[in-house]
């Protein structure tokens, strides 16, 4: 079967109209003689206003009622979609997650998909109808209906992709991957090809455009990636398996987040096993750590410094209590106040001095560095917030992004 899986954000179903050009969109790709895998995520601002009601009935409710009450965002949308293609006269079918076989396994709110029965979608396409799947969501050991995190619907799609061994297209409200956010610098360039490495990185440092996992998939199991706009016919983004003449740039794109704390622990004693405890208690509360720094031990004690979500903030902030009581001596601090800006490219595999002209740009323009983390192909700054946007506008005009 000659099958594409196609992926549609929450603005590109946001309304009634949108969802049926959405449909239309569908149908001319089923007419090219293609099957079609449809993930949709919930409408517009849905999922919020449902976390909203949630909050505004419990500071702190269980997590379990949360997926089972933010997964009723995406059935709306599969079903009115699924409405809207029969209506138009082609077959369809809505199905939530647990019902195509989306098997996750972790924590709620934040799952991970473990494996998927596809026999259900593939019943469906043999019966020539169009597979509408609810994103961000699947049923775990118990039959509880878990979701992926924020952003899951990308990877329910590449998932479902990478089991069918298919192409998948991502549309959104962009026309494709830029090599930064143009709201930040409006002459960013659009990009016609990125890497999976690059993606992957880009993704992870706060490039809101494609979720991290769903990347990981893509580059585990070679499934080309496109990103383009549901709004017009504009070609858009591939991602794929890095080539030769992808290195010419040195740079390829520069990620912005300011959804990161710093944390800072002073008198830390200078031991592995104090460092080891410290990282394991907050992965044992599943805390994402990012950047880390040690100081030199000195009286035989070091600082260590390292950044986290800032919506991890408050299980972060228990455990750093329970830390200073087990080790009385220590002390931390928390800057909510930083920007990391991370400048991404496999070609700074083959040039050297990247960091260099960075450091030289920001110490011109008095812009203190409070943390710098390196890998073959970022390099990360935490900076502070007030100086994002010069920041940012130096490093794009230099390296021409």
């Amino acid at each position: 079967m000659n099958i594409v899986v196609q992926k549609y954000g929450g603005t590109s179903v946001g309304n009634i109209d949108r969802i049926q050009n959405v449909a239309k969109r569908i149908i001319k790709k089923k007419e090219e003689n293609h099957k079609i895998v449809v993930v949709v995520s919930a409408m517009g601002d849905n999922t919020d206003k449902l976390l909203e009601m949630a909050y505004q009935i419990s500071e702190n409710p269980p997590k379990r009622e949360i997926d089972m009450l933010i997964s009723t965002g995406e059935q709306v949308s599969i079903a009115l979609l699924s409405m809207a293609l029969n209506s138009m006269g082609h077959q369809a079918i809505s199905l939530t997650g647990s019902q195509v076989g989306i098997k996750t396994t972790g924590h709620h709110t934040k799952s991970r998909i473990a494996d998927i029965d596809d026999s259900t979608i593939k019943k469906h396409l043999k019966e020539d109808k169009i597979v509408i799947v609810a994103g961000f969501q699947g049923a775990n050991e118990e039959s509880d209906i878990t979701t992926l995190g924020r952003g899951g619907s990308d990877t329910s799609a590449v998932a479902i992709a990478s089991k069918l061994q298919c192409p998948c297209e991502i549309y959104t409200d962009v026309d494709g991957i830029y090599s930064l956010d143009p709201r930040v610098y409006p002459n960013a360039k659009k990009l016609d090809v990125i890497s999976y490495e690059e993606m992957l990185e880009m993704a992870s440092l706060g490039a809101g455009i494609m979720h991290t996992r769903a990347i990981e998939l893509g580059q585990k199991y070679h499934i080309p990636i496109i990103v383009a706009s549901s709004m017009g016919e504009k070609p858009g983004t591939v991602i794929k398996e890095s080539e030769k003449n992808m290195e010419s740039a040195v740079i390829t794109g520069l990620a912005i987040d300011n959804n990161d704390v710093m944390i800072t622990l002073n008198h830390v004693p200078y031991s592995i096993r104090t460092t080891a405890d410290i990282f394991d208690s907050l992965a044992k509360k599943d805390i994402n750590i990012d950047m880390i720094s040690q100081t030199s031990p000195q009286d035989n004690s070091v600082s260590i410094s390292f950044t986290t979500p800032k919506s991890e903030l408050s299980d972060t902030r228990d455990i750093l209590a329970f830390l200073a009581k087990k080790y009385p001596q220590i002390s931390y601090g928390i800057n909510e106040d930083i920007s990391k800006l991370s400048v991404v490219g496999i070609g700074m595999r083959s040039h050297s001095g990247v960091a260099a002209q960075i450091f030289v740009l920001l110490a011109k323009a008095g812009i203190e560095v409070q943390m710098v983390t390196t890998s073959e192909i970022k390099i990360s700054y935490a900076i502070d917030s007030a100086d994002q946007q010069k920041a940012v506008n130096l490093i794009a005009d230099a390296f021409e992004l």
